[in-house]
């Protein structure tokens, strides 16, 4: 009998030890940028504090799958990049391309003039030119071009290019204007030739273009700058039955056609009608979406409803920034601070005014792009790279905020802390990766992860508030207790074989 109690005795003390054994730590690499300094400061150690909050990473749940993450070429970014030194210019394109910058994977760019050229054009000129014999793209060739260029020269690993008109030609349309108007369907067939004839004059000049948006932002912009209007039954006619077989006919059909390229609030009505049946969805490869409908709102319901309509195709977020504001000159705080308006501060309705309150810079994009993760969007895309001191140039005036912003005057560069925050996800979510499941006790956090094909696992949180938050991150059956700063963003590496 007392044998069997001592037994029973050693077999509970070793029970206990088992239950109470330390888990095996995770081994990570924490990069933080915060409103306090820090500019992707590599964290090795972490202040003691109280851990009651856990973020457990569930990389059995899988997501979509990401197309890339990245920023604009426009002719107002590249005509700066012509005014600077060479080593400012290089060092420019090193940050966002190279492999010690943001790596960005994923870009756009204008076809013909929009409002962040210095002028007006158009590819074709000669008014009743169906045939376009006289197409050029002569006025990208001094700046847009070469910077496109210089990009793909650094870039290791390559990037995809979507490519969108703000307006055809203005003799296509009923209003012989760059702004405003309607596409005459006695043109559809010249405006398909126009794309392809694009894609081949880019392909001369070693620059291949991804994908395509038929028009940027079909609802107009209120008749500022360069638009046309399309409603999603007209656009999906010329994806249909011109601009799809155009390209096939062209051997162009891997192109990737994308619809809308517009608000996500207005994402419902366009995507019943591109994804209608076989026929309307057949050249469609997937919706484009922009974020301007509201300064914190991501609109998840939309987005999950746009994903639910055709799960197989993609969705990227082709543009947003910061608009209606100009940059702020060294001024880190600022990009903080909830001090920036947008459009909708001074001109949305009354029922959608609350929709645009003021608002951080670096929250508005962190929330975003973590939000647009979260919710089946595959690709982001800012809007600019490059902007001076005025938010611009821009022929209309619509002065607006990129994460670099240079004084071509001086040669000076400032890297905003917008930059910093587009690198925390660009450099370290690569194409191809997974977005993966999550589970958090703290809803004050905002998070998302990715198993990138490497094997390595990105985790990059969002901390708005003003108190520093304690956590334990775990995955599998290791764990590591991790604090992130007062108004911070942190990307945390597991790198590939730590199990």
């Amino acid at each position: 009998m007392k044998i069997f109690k001592y037994s029973l005795c050693l077999l509970l003390v070793f029970t206990i030890m088992s239950c109470t054994k330390k888990q095996d730590t995770l081994v990570v690499e924490v990069y933080e940028t915060s409103a306090s300094g820090n500019q992707l400061t590599k964290i090795t150690e972490f202040p003691k504090g109280e851990t009651v909050d856990t973020i457990h990473l569930l990389p059995e749940k899988t997501f979509q799958k990401i197309t890339g993450i990245g920023g604009s070429f426009t002719e107002s970014s590249a005509s700066l990049l012509q005014r600077l030194s060479k080593e400012n210019r290089d060092k420019i394109i090193e940050a966002y391309f190279g492999e010690t910058g943001a790596r960005y994977s994923l870009t756009r760019t204008h076809i013909a003039s929009c409002d962040f050229s210095l002028t007006n054009y158009t590819y074709a000129t000669d008014e009743g030119d169906v045939e376009l014999t006289n197409f050029s793209i002569d006025e990208d060739r001094d700046d847009l071009i070469p910077m496109i260029k210089d990009a793909l020269a650094v870039s290791k690993d390559g990037f995809n290019i979507v490519a969108s008109p703000w307006t055809a030609p203005p003799w296509m349309k009923d209003n012989k204007a760059y702004v405003g108007g309607k596409l005459l369907p006695e043109y559809y067939e010249s405006f398909a030739l126009y794309f392809s004839k694009y894609i081949d004059a880019y392909k001369t000049e070693g620059i291949d273009i991804w994908g395509l948006t038929p028009v940027n932002e079909p609802h107009g912009n209120g008749n500022n700058w360069e638009s046309m209007h399309f409603s999603p039954e007209e656009e999906t006619d010329f994806v249909q039955n011109y601009l799809g077989p155009k390209l096939e006919a062209d051997g162009k059909g891997a192109i990737n056609i994308l619809g809308y390229d517009q608000n996500r609030a207005g994402i419902k009505e366009w995507v019943d009608v591109m994804y209608k049946d076989e026929a309307s969805s057949k050249y469609y490869a997937g919706t484009a979406i922009h974020w301007y409908e509201s300064t914190y709102d991501y609109f998840p319901e939309d987005l999950q409803y746009a994903h639910n309509k055709s799960p197989d195709k993609y969705l990227i977020e082709t543009e947003g920034c910061v608009d209606s504001e100009i940059p702020k000159w060294r001024d880190d705080e600022w990009y903080w601070s909830k001090e920036a308006t947008d459009w909708g501060w001074d001109w949305a309705s009354d029922k959608d005014k609350h929709l645009h309150p003021k608002y951080a810079p670096v929250n508005r994009y962190a929330r975003d792009i973590i939000g647009c993760l979260n919710n089946w969007v595959d690709g982001w895309i800012d809007w600019n790279m490059v902007l001076d001191k005025q938010g611009g140039p821009n022929w209309f005036e619509n002065w607006c905020v990129a994460p670099v912003i240079v004084d071509p005057d001086n040669d000076e560069v400032y890297f905003t802390p917008i930059f910093y925050t587009m690198v925390h996800f660009s450099r370290y979510i690569r194409p191809n990766a997974m977005i993966i499941g999550v589970h958090k006790t703290d809803d004050s956090l905002m998070v998302t992860a990715a198993k990138n094909p490497d094997g390595s696992i990105a985790v990059v949180l969002l901390n708005e508030g003003n108190t520093a938050k304690n956590f334990s991150l775990t995955l599998d059956k290791k764990t590591i207790n991790i604090r992130v700063n007062e108004q911070a963003i942190q990307t945390i590496i597991i790198p590939t074989k730590t199990k």
